[in-house]
Formats: C-alpha cells, structure tokens, sequence
C-alpha cells in the first residue's frame, strides 16, 4: 500500500499545532527531507489553488498549519475572541530594536530609546513576540531577549534574514571639523 504523504504530512501539522522543522516530518514519515519539502510545496499549493481556509506558512525550515488572514474576523467571531489591541509605538520601538539587535539586553533597548521600556518589553514577552534567550555574562547577569516563531508568524516572515534592511545612519559630523570651518 502507497503511501498518501500528503495526508500524513497534513496530519503530523496539525496535530503539533505549531510549526515542525522539516527534517522532522520527513524521520516520522520515514522519508528523504527533499521529498518532505517537495510534498509540502504541493500541500501548499493546493490550499491556495483549492481556496481552502488554511495555509501553509514556514518558520526558520519548519512549516505551520494556520488560518488564512482574510478568514480570521469568522474565527474570531466562532471562537468569541476579542481583537488583541495593537501595540504601542513605545513597543514597536523596542521590538524592532530586539528584532535587529537580539539577543539583546533591556538596559540596551533603553540606551537606543532613551527612555524606560520596562512595560514595552513586558507587553512583547506577554505577547509572545519576545522571549528570554539566556543571560549576559556581566554583573547582575541581566536578561537577553529575542525574537519568536510568533514574531516570524505575526510578521508574515520565514526568518530573520526576511526582515527589511534597515538604512544606515548618517554618519556624525565632527563637531570641531564645523567650528574650524566656522574659524577660517
């Protein structure tokens, strides 16, 4: 009997809930990895060709079952959710200081803001958007922080690397360059 990989695949995503690297999938359904991502290439495009309400969406070479973004309003109203409130601009800040820098310490977050982002950090890890990544070896052993798969997921992003690039700064001029200037 043949097996119908798509339907294990299918299976073995749903059932985690979350994503599941693909080397994963292909030791449970005891086949090559390149098969494994050729099958979930065809799984994902048959949600898209078939309007199916799922989506296949991948996260740093592991892949989620998930409901499609222009189907979340019905989930929402079935399950009686309420719409999580946006984040602040204090918590933008901060994440994509931590997004761009990670891991990354709170002491360095508040550095580049300038101000205290004790809440803004606090609201990211109760999101799940952030998560503690271990501890810097330096006094106090203070807290790392990085980015999640529900970060990557929340973005619309498979990893890191997809995030914008971000422009340099202008470089600082020298003070004393302008004032000798300013002499002459």
């Amino acid at each position: 009997m043949e097996k119908n990989l798509q339907g294990i695949i299918e299976s073995i995503l749903f059932a985690a809930g979350e994503a599941v690297r693909t080397d994963k999938i292909a030791q449970i359904a005891d086949i090559s990895v390149a098969l494994a991502k050729e099958e979930l290439e065809k799984l994902s495009a048959y949600y898209t060709e078939q309007q199916r309400g799922f989506a296949l969406i991948e996260l740093d070479d592991g892949y989620q079952i998930c409901t499609r973004p222009e189907y979340y309003t019905y989930v929402q109203a079935m399950a009686g959710m309420k719409r999580q409130q946006g984040l602040s601009n204090a918590a933008f800040e901060a994440l994509s200081i931590i997004a761009y820098n990670q891991p990354v310490t709170k002491a360095t977050i508040e550095f580049i803001r300038g101000v205290n982002s004790d809440g803004a950090v606090q609201r990211l890890v109760e999101r799940g958007l952030v998560e503690e990544r271990g501890r810097l070896d330096s006094p106090g052993k203070p807290i790392l922080y990085g980015t999640t798969q529900e970060f990557l997921r929340t973005f619309g992003l498979k990893t890191l690397g997809d995030l914008p690039e971000v422009e340099a700064p202008l470089p600082m001029e020298d003070e004393n360059e302008n004032q000798l200037k300013l002499d002459i």
